[in-house]
């Protein structure tokens, strides 16, 4: 898991970049929670989302948005990260370039951010959405959404109650030519403490299902 330093729009980027042993490995890029909540690259749910990409043989990447660890700059509400995460996916796909397929994942602020991203990168094969805050930030540019993907969310969800992310998986599901799966956690609230092996447990299942059905 060796230490990466990216130059970005702010400064250096600090992350984590584990390779693939294919030469045309799978790609994935990890977003962690929002910066003024604590958030940052070591989050366990980012680190669990990390290590399920990696396992099933991703060259995966998580880094620190701008301000976080030893990451330059200051929080950006939203923009400069998106920048962070375009540089990071940049790096990425530079990295590997005969990469077989390019899925990204995050969690709340980072799959905010990472459907933002997905919409700026239509080569992108599938995503992984954890507790999306729907409810703080405005989800419509998601039209048309590029992607199939999860979402994965609690029903105890207090800081963005479910009915906000129905609102989106409903609004995508209209959409032909890309499948939404949503997977919703009874007792799990908004920050997974007492829920991550049911975090493992979907995701990982939900991965191989698309890796099943379309071998990377």
């Amino acid at each position: 898991m060796p230490e990466v330093v990216l130059t970005g729009a702010a400064g250096r980027i600090e992350g984590r970049y584990s390779p693939g042993k294919r030469e045309n490995a799978p790609i994935a890029l990890i977003l962690h929670p929002h910066p003024r909540a604590g958030g940052h690259m070591n989050h366990p749910v980012a680190v669990q989302m990390y290590h399920l990409f990696m396992k099933r043989g991703f060259s995966t990447l998580r880094f620190n948005f701008r301000g976080v660890g030893r990451s330059q700059g200051e929080f950006d509400g939203g923009i400069g990260e998106l920048a962070d995460a375009a540089t990071a996916l940049d790096w990425l796909q530079a990295t590997n370039p005969t990469a077989s397929q390019c899925w990204v994942a995050g969690y709340s602020f980072g799959a905010w951010v990472s459907m933002q991203l997905l919409m700026r990168r239509p080569e992108t094969d599938g995503f992984i959405s954890v507790s999306p805050p729907a409810n703080m930030y405005d989800f419509s540019f998601l039209a048309p959404c590029p992607a199939s993907g999860l979402f994965l969310h609690g029903t105890n969800d207090t800081v963005t109650p479910p009915v906000e992310v129905e609102r989106v998986v409903t609004k995508l599901r209209s959409q032909k030519g890309i499948v939404i799966d949503y997977d919703l956690i009874d007792g799990a609230t908004h920050f997974w403490a007492e829920n991550l092996p049911d975090v493992e447990k979907h995701v990982g299942q939900y991965l191989d299902k698309r890796l099943e059905a379309e071998p990377a």
